[in-house]
């Protein structure tokens, strides 16, 4: 096919991006096929609508002032497991009660690859070394059937927590073979709904689009917030719709801990009349690397640590918390109806946010090169970009400890968000709830080991303990497994029962 009499060479010559096709004729008619295709589905003109807007935004100077423009979250729209414990039962009733009513949909940002992990496929199929070995999609998979049952003792009939999974080009393949060869871990297959984010290309500082070879160019997902344009365009809305869905839980992969359709959560989001909600653990670090939720020109939105000064980063409450303590965790909450407007009417008016990267590209000779500094732009949006659109937004403060721990590095010595820290985190969790359960441990001697605090310090190692998801969701229903006796490590508690693994270090 000639890029000339298919008018594909003219509209590329309008949006200023004929290079595209300068290696054209040293390409094999296959590789001319693809690249054709490829061309074909992009609009060249709203892609150059989207550089200019966000190189515009990006060097504007409105971040300079955002820590004059910020305040933290008031206390009337901030629920708290520590400090509103006397409303959490209330909140949880509530949301199994939703739940019961088949209203809640959970949607899972499932695009990354574990690149940072040393492993080519998708974060969720990683085990980080658990005594069962599931991976992040089982355990995740495995809480969803375990609140369906606790919903379904409250009413007869039967609930469904349908799950929409968002992948991006990379990973959807991979995805959708790894849940149908285990079988979708015991979820009903038309409940686990696959979709995926969009991609955009990369281009330099002159909004040129990059080739990464002489046939293809480079394209990158559209971060995060490219969820609500691909909601719209793959029906995905329309499927909630027609299910009858309220409430939506939208949460990120890489976290080990999290509570998938957290009723609690659900419950109070929904009590409070939310269209939006975030939950949120408490940032204790100044220097933590992590945004936070506030206000910034009475708007709610998420602030990177990067946009903010050292001096405001470090400000204090009169109860000694950090003022600005609000830490995003990428779990939030939606109304079907906000969810709506976003896709039909606010994502429109998003700006891209500009990540600037050492992107390979074809130099004029068709060699290619590597940049060793940057050298062009990949733009994104981010999920909480639509916080500011919400008329009633909620936050939601829970336990780092008990919710919060993300996968994202490689093991190495001392390093953070690893397969350690979060096989330590998860299973420190669950030692925790055989305690609470009145269970016991026992070093090889026979002497009860001490029951250790939450919160310890980095060279304590946890007791190797395991519940599975279809035993305990969030740590009920123990009692009769574990009270009153004792046990030594490894225990793993599944729905074969109890069983110690390990015994005398064999």
């Amino acid at each position: 096919m000639d890029p000339n009499n298919s008018g594909l060479a003219q509209k590329l010559a309008e949006a200023g991006q004929s290079h595209l096709l300068q290696f054209w004729k040293e390409l094999s008619p296959e590789d001319q096929q693809d690249v054709v295709q490829e061309l074909q589905g992009i609009d060249f003109q709203e892609i150059n609508g989207f550089f200019k807007s966000a190189m515009e935004t990006s060097s504007s100077s409105r971040h300079e002032k955002m820590d004059a423009r910020m305040e933290p979250v008031p206390r009337e729209v901030l629920g708290s497991v520590t400090r509103d414990r006397e409303s959490l039962k209330d909140w949880e009733v509530k949301g199994l009660d939703c739940i019961s009513q088949s209203k809640v949909a959970v949607l899972l940002l499932a695009g990354g690859q574990g690149t940072r992990l040393g492993v080519s496929y998708p974060k969720g199929m990683y085990d980080v070394g658990l005594p069962s070995h599931k991976t992040l999609f089982q355990i995740q998979a495995e809480r969803i059937l375990k609140l369906q049952q606790l919903a379904e003792q409250k009413t007869t009939a039967k609930c469904c927590i349908p799950w929409y999974i968002m992948t991006s080009g990379r990973t959807m393949g991979s995805t959708k073979d790894f849940f149908s060869q285990h079988k979708y871990f015991g979820l009903d297959k038309n409940d686990v709904i696959f979709f995926q984010q969009g991609m955009l290309p990369a281009m330099d500082y002159s909004g040129k689009i990059i080739l990464e070879s002489k046939g293809k160019l480079s394209m990158a997902p559209d971060g995060n917030g490219g969820l609500y344009r691909a909601l719209g365009n793959q029906g995905i809305l329309d499927d909630m719709q027609r299910r009858g869905i309220e409430f939506i839980h939208v949460y990120c992969v890489d976290n080990v801990l999290v509570k998938v359709a957290d009723p609690t959560f659900v419950g109070f989001c929904v009590q409070k009349g939310a269209d939006c909600g975030a939950k949120v653990v408490e940032k204790t670090n100044p220097t933590e690397a992590v945004g936070v939720v506030c206000k910034v020109d009475g708007h709610y939105q998420v602030v990177e640590y990067s946009e903010i000064t050292l001096a405001t980063a470090e400000k204090r409450s009169s109860d000694g918390r950090l003022l600005f303590n609000a830490g995003n965790v990428a779990n939030h909450f939606f109304s079907f109806p906000f969810l709506r407007d976003v896709v039909q009417k606010y994502e429109p008016q998003l700006q891209h946010h500009v990540a600037q990267k050492k992107i390979p590209f074809v130099d004029p000779q068709g060699r290619l090169v590597k940049p060793d500094k940057p050298n062009g732009i990949k733009m994104e949006k981010f999920v909480f970009d639509i916080f500011q659109f919400a008329k009633t937004f909620v936050v939601y403060e829970v336990l780092r400890e008990d919710e919060f721990s993300p996968l994202k590095n490689a093991d190495t010595q001392d390093g953070k968000d690893t397969p350690t820290t979060a096989r330590h985190a998860l299973m420190s969790l669950h030692h925790r709830w055989v305690l609470n359960a009145g269970g016991h441990f026992i070093d090889e001697n026979g002497t009860r080991v001490p029951a250790i605090p939450s919160l310890k310090d980095g060279t304590d190692l946890p007791i190797k303990c395991e519940i599975s998801p279809l035993v305990s969701y969030g740590g009920e229903g123990l009692e009769e497994l574990v009270k009153g006796r004792e046990f030594q490590a490894t225990l793993m508690i599944d729905e074969r029962g109890v069983h110690e693994l390990v015994r005398n270090g064999v």
